[in-house]
C-alpha cells in the first residue's frame, strides 16, 4: 500500500526532498498563499509547530497560486513573506499546482486517501466559501480535488492520511486530533 513516504517534493530552495525522511513523525501538510483571506492560519499553524515540534508534529507548507492568483512570488518571496510576517520556520515546497491534471503528486496522494466531504456550512467561513464555489466554479464541489488554500492533512507516524480539514477549519481546532496521534 502506497504512503506519503513514497513520494518526494521539491523544498522551496529547490531541493529533491524524499519525504520518508518525515517517517515517524505526525504531520499537517497544508497547500498555502500569501495573499488570501485564510494566510492569517499561518500564524496558528506556526504556533501548533512551536507547542508540538519535540513531540514530533512536522508541518509542511506547499504554496500554490491555483486559487485567485493568491500567490503570485516566486518562492523566494513565499519563504521571506513567511518568516518576516508570520516567523515560519516549518518546512516550506516550492510552488506547485494542488488540484487538476497538474497538481502536485502529493496533492494528488493526499485527496486520493482523504475525499472532500463538503464544507461546514453552520461555520460563516464555510457557508462563504461553499456558496462562492458553487456560485463561480460549481465543477470544484464536484471531485475530491483541494477546492481552496488552506487545506490541511493530518498524516500519521506510518505515512497514512488520518483526517482531512477543509480552508475554513482553524488550525488550533485540530489540536484534539493531532494529540490523538502524538
Amino acid at each position: 500500500m502506497t504512503t506519503l513516504y513514497d513520494l518526494q517534493a521539491e523544498t522551496i530552495r529547490g531541493e529533491n526532498k524524499a519525504l520518508s525522511d518525515y517517517k515517524g513523525k505526525v504531520l499537517i501538510v497544508v497547500n498555502t498563499a500569501s495573499k488570501c483571506g485564510f494566510t492569517p492560519q499561518y500564524s496558528d499553524l506556526q504556533k501548533l509547530y512551536d507547542e508540538y515540534k519535540d513531540q514530533g508534529l512536522e508541518i509542511l507548507g506547499f504554496p500554490s497560486n491555483q486559487f485567485g492568483e493568491q500567490e503570485p512570488g516566486t518562492n523566494s518571496d513565499v519563504q521571506e513573506f513567511c518568516q518576516i510576517n508570520y516567523g515560519v520556520n516549518f518546512p516550506l515546497f516550492a510552488k506547485s499546482d494542488v488540484r487538476d491534471e497538474t497538481a502536485n503528486p502529493v496533492f494528488r496522494y493526499l485527496t486520493e486517501a482523504a475525499p472532500f466531504e463538503g464544507f461546514d456550512t453552520t461555520q460563516p467561513s464555510g457557508k462563504m466559501l461553499n456558496s462562492f464555489l458553487s456560485e463561480k466554479m460549481p465543477h470544484w464541489l464536484q471531485d475530491d480535488s483541494i477546492k481552496w488554500n488552506f487545506t490541511k492533512f493530518l498524516v500519521d507516524r506510518e505515512g497514512h492520511v488520518v483526517k482531512r480539514f477543509e480552508s475554513t477549519v482553524e488550525p488550533l481546532d485540530m489540536k484534539s486530533d493531532i494529540e490523538a496521534l502524538l
